[in-house]
């Protein structure tokens, strides 16, 4: 690949996808609280899940055009796909259990694509245009659900989520064992540098190694809130 066209991590382009990540769910959500239209949240929502689900349709119709890619390999057994899923049916129904899985899928694991994002192409690339959307869409989409809904999760969300995420782990190392593929990296490390190139290969320990990561990230993820628990005396239960 042309070295001018190959993605580099923290130049323009990825750092302003940072930005936006972290600034727009406070553009939107400041928008719809200073809109004098009372729908304006819903159709926020509405439009940030339509996002959500043109992209990932989008792309899966411009891969099967342009290179014929695999059944094996278009099956939505990424975390990422499954925190689509949470957050998208959190916006368009509003049900908070939907919004506590999406954030502690959806910050614990598309935040760190987001900051080592496994990819290969740079801007103005489609690839990196879809990879960008899909990712940093799901983190905008649960900002912005908290921010309107002043959702916040309880120490029960961490044993509700890590169930789901037992059974996510389940049905996506059956399917790798199936295709050979590596959804959810569960059979090997990814490519590119990130936070599980520090586990073990051998790959019973990785795997357990990844339990006690996602526990971690959980707990990580949990701990401002447990912060303001402890400072003003509130219990953080649910």
């Amino acid at each position: 690949m042309d070295a001018a066209r190959a993605f580099r991590p923290y130049g323009l382009a990825h750092l302003v996808v940072i930005g936006l990540t972290i600034s727009l769910p406070f553009v939107f959500a400041a928008f719809a609280r200073r809109s004098r239209w009372p729908r304006s949240e819903r159709v926020i929502a509405r439009l940030l899940a339509g996002v959500l689900v043109f992209n990932y349709i989008g792309y899966e119709i411009y891969l099967a055009l342009t290179i014929g890619l695999p059944w094996q390999k278009a099956l939505p057994f990424q975390l990422c796909d499954w925190a689509m899923v949470a957050i998208i049916v959190a916006l368009l129904t509003g049900r908070e259990r939907w919004l506590e899985v999406a954030y502690f899928w959806g910050i614990g694991g598309t935040l760190q694509a987001i900051l080592t994002p496994d990819l290969k192409f740079a801007f103005p690339d489609l690839r990196f245009l879809t990879f960008f959307v899909a990712h940093s869409g799901i983190v905008v989409a649960i900002a912005f659900m908290m921010i309107m809904r002043r959702f916040r999760p309880h120490w029960v969300s961490i044993g509700r989520t890590f169930v789901w995420s037992e059974l996510y782990f389940v049905l996506a190392i059956a399917v790798d064992l199936v295709t050979g593929e590596n959804y959810g990296y569960l059979l090997h490390k990814p490519q590119a540098a990130s936070l599980l190139d520090a586990l073990s290969d051998q790959r019973i320990v990785y795997i357990l190694q990844m339990h006690l990561l996602a526990l971690l990230f959980y707990l990580v993820l949990y701990l401002p809130f447990a912060v303001y628990d402890l400072f003003t005396g509130k219990k953080g239960h649910a």
